[in-house]
C-alpha cells in the first residue's frame, strides 16, 4: 500500500513538472519556473499581462519586450502556452522536434529526476551571471585604460605646448639681445 502510494505522488510530481503554465494565468514564480524564463522576462510578461490577457501568441511576442518568435517558439516547448495553446510558428529545429510529454504513470519517477530540470538550469543561470559579470569587468577595464591613454596623451600635449612656449620665448630673447647688439 505505502509503495502506490509513493508511486502515485511520484506521478503526480512527475506530471506537474511536465504540467503547461498559461502566461494569462500564472504567477510571476511559474513563469520564472519555465525553462528559459528568468526573473526579468517574467516580469516583462506580467506587466504587460496588467493592459489585459493575451489574446494569441502575436499579442503575446508584440506586447511583451525581450521575446520574439524564437523566444515563443523555446518558451512553448518548454510549457508555457497563451490561452491553452502551443505557439505554432516553430522554427523547423523545434518543428523536428517531437513534443515533450509527460513520464508515464506507469514508470514512477525519482526525486533526482523531478529535480533534473532544476539542477540544468540552476547551472546555466549561475554561468550566464558569471559571463556577465567577466564581459562588465572587462568593459571597466578597458573604459579605465582609455581614460589613462587619454590623461597620458593630454599631458604629452600639454608638456610639447609648453616646451614651444619655451623655445618662442628663447628665440624672443635672442632676437632682442640681436637687435640690442646692433644699436
Amino acid at each position: 500500500m505505502f509503495k502506490r502510494i509513493l508511486a502515485a505522488l511520484l506521478a503526480f510530481v512527475a506530471m506537474s513538472v511536465f504540467a503547461a503554465v498559461d502566461a494569462n494565468t500564472a504567477s510571476q514564480t511559474d513563469l520564472d519556473g519555465v525553462k528559459g524564463i528568468g526573473p526579468a522576462i517574467a516580469g516583462h510578461i506580467v506587466e504587460a499581462r496588467k493592459a489585459g490577457a493575451f489574446k494569441d501568441w502575436s499579442d503575446f511576442i508584440e506586447r511583451v519586450k525581450g521575446v520574439g518568435e524564437h523566444n515563443a517558439a523555446k518558451f512553448s516547448e518548454a510549457g508555457l502556452t497563451v490561452n491553452g495553446a502551443a505557439f505554432k510558428g516553430l522554427p523547423a529545429k523545434a518543428a523536428a522536434k517531437p513534443a515533450a510529454t509527460p513520464a508515464p504513470a506507469a514508470k514512477p519517477a525519482t526525486a533526482a529526476t523531478a529535480a533534473a530540470p532544476a539542477a540544468r538550469t540552476e547551472p546555466a543561470k549561475v554561468e550566464a551571471k558569471a559571463d556577465a559579470k567577466a564581459d562588465a569587468k572587462a568593459a571597466k577595464e578597458a573604459a579605465r585604460k582609455e581614460k589613462a591613454e587619454k590623461a597620458e596623451a593630454a599631458k604629452k600635449e600639454k608638456a610639447e605646448k609648453a616646451e614651444a612656449k619655451k623655445k618662442e620665448q628663447e628665440a624672443k630673447a635672442a632676437a632682442k639681445a640681436a637687435s640690442a647688439a646692433k644699436k
